[in-house]
């Protein structure tokens, strides 16, 4: 059979076009099988994945197990107070160690022979040991333990034994919004205990694409616009704001709220008793980081995303999606909330309360994106169609928040890692005429127009 990468070189997936400011992306992309199984060897294997948050074990022996990049993986707080994450898997004879999500242990029983393992990973228990000779040593059964490293509370793992990059080298400009999300709180950040499993019948790159598309906003969820209006807040016709591509597929729109923020962005959403205690939040960020970086930290809302399948979005909650490959047309959705650990109870209601409401799976907003994604995948079964277009914005020396930058630079690298490049290209090539002083440079401008208005 011939699989879509053994396409002759003039039948890309990707077609980029400077020259007539074009991007395209062949639809096989999002359909075939032969795509699906390739971007597991080729990107999920290899590049840097995330795991968890740091808050989620928050002390020796709690763990976390869960689905990274197909694998079976456990996130483990060691009782020497280091975070590993080793293989789902018993050393023995395969069996999952832990089958149920999170927990406490001091050690680790395969359910199959009653082997154990320490929180550390060292194998610690063999049943009849008199059973095997003289060479079998514990030491060489210990659990497999993969590479892995945190930046800012968030932890990623790589598959790749020659992953040339270490994590703040692959995460290039993305450490940047990282730092705006992990700045919101003196005492650190933390998820809240509860997730949201869910999923779609349709490619994860859709979900991806999707997540960092603002020009759909009001078409797609005029359900959720209104019911802000309900509520005394009046998003801009005009929002401003701008988006940025980081650099190794990661890519970020910034952007003010169309609705309160529970940081410290107060609007009619929210009691009036709330206003002197966000307003003093937003007063003492201002202190400490200056007006600046304390209105980026307090007053913008953003999306995060990191190449290949991780969202943070920042709005009136902030969510941390994990969306991943189920084969060519489904996906599994992982989100939870993140919140400061020192936030006053009532804002962390709302917060709660507000995440739920829009970001949850059965909130104004994830409902709306699913069909949507859904329908795209039911469309692509006609082929008459063969591209998709995400040449939005490519014509503008600043790029707006509804431009589609961002999802140019998840497929750049998705090109480059799929035709076997690990990414080491020069910040010049396939770059379009415009660079992150540029978008910067701009935002202020945009930022002041949607004031006006």
């Amino acid at each position: 059979m011939t699989t879509e990468l053994q396409r002759p070189v003039d039948d890309p997936i990707v077609v980029d076009d400077l020259e007539r400011l074009s991007f395209r992306v062949d639809r096989r992309a999002y359909t075939d099988d032969d795509v699906a199984a390739q971007e597991m060897a080729r990107i999920f294997d290899r590049c840097w994945l995330y795991v968890g948050h740091e808050s989620e074990v928050p002390g020796p022996g709690s763990f976390v197990s869960r689905e990274v990049g197909g694998r079976p993986v456990i996130m483990a707080h060691g009782s020497d107070g280091a975070i590993r994450v080793f293989a789902n898997s018993c050393t023995h004879r395969g069996a999952l160690l832990c089958s149920q999500p999170a927990g406490q242990v001091k050690s680790f029983r395969c359910p199959y022979h009653d082997w154990t393992f320490s929180n550390k990973g060292d194998l610690t228990g063999v049943p009849i040991p008199d059973g095997y000779g003289p060479g079998f040593r514990k030491a060489d059964f210990n659990l497999a333990q993969h590479r892995s490293d945190s930046y800012r509370g968030f932890v990623f793992v790589t598959f790749d034994p020659q992953q040339p990059r270490t994590l703040t080298e692959y995460l290039a400009g993305a450490t940047e919004y990282i730092d705006l999300v992990a700045d919101q709180s003196e005492t650190g950040m933390e998820v809240i205990q509860g997730a949201q499993l869910h999923g779609a019948q349709a490619n994860w790159k859709l979900m991806m694409e999707n997540s960092v598309d603002i020009y759909h906003f009001r078409a797609l969820h005029k359900r959720y616009v209104s019911y802000m209006q309900s509520l005394g807040s009046v998003p801009p016709r005009r929002r401003g704001g701008f988006g940025r591509a980081l650099g190794l597929g990661h890519g970020a729109n910034e952007l003010p709220p169309a609705a309160a923020r529970p940081l410290a962005h107060w609007t009619p959403m929210f009691d009036p008793e709330l206003r002197p205690r966000m307003e003093a939040t937003a007063a003492r960020f201002a202190e400490k980081f200056g007006a600046e970086r304390a209105q980026r930290i307090t007053g913008m809302n953003r999306a995060l995303m990191i190449f290949p399948n991780l969202m943070i979005i920042d709005a009136i909650a902030l969510t941390i999606r994990k969306i991943d490959p189920v084969g060519a047309d489904r996906m599994a959705i992982t989100s939870v909330a993140l919140a400061p650990k020192d936030e006053d109870p009532e804002i962390r209601e709302l917060r709660k309360s507000h995440y739920l409401t829009f970001l949850g799976p059965a909130g104004f907003a994830t409902p709306d994106d699913i069909e949507i994604i859904e329908s795209c995948q039911r469309g692509y079964r006609n082929r008459t169609v063969r591209y998709s277009d995400l040449s939005r914005g490519m014509n503008k020396e600043i790029p707006e928040t509804t431009d589609e930058l961002p999802a140019r630079e998840f497929w750049r690298q998705w090109d480059r890692l799929m035709h076997g490049d690990d990414g080491h290209f020069e910040a010049a090539h396939h770059t379009e005429p415009h660079g992150a002083e540029a978008e910067l440079q701009g935002a202020e401008a945009e930022l002041q127009g949607a004031e006006k208005e």
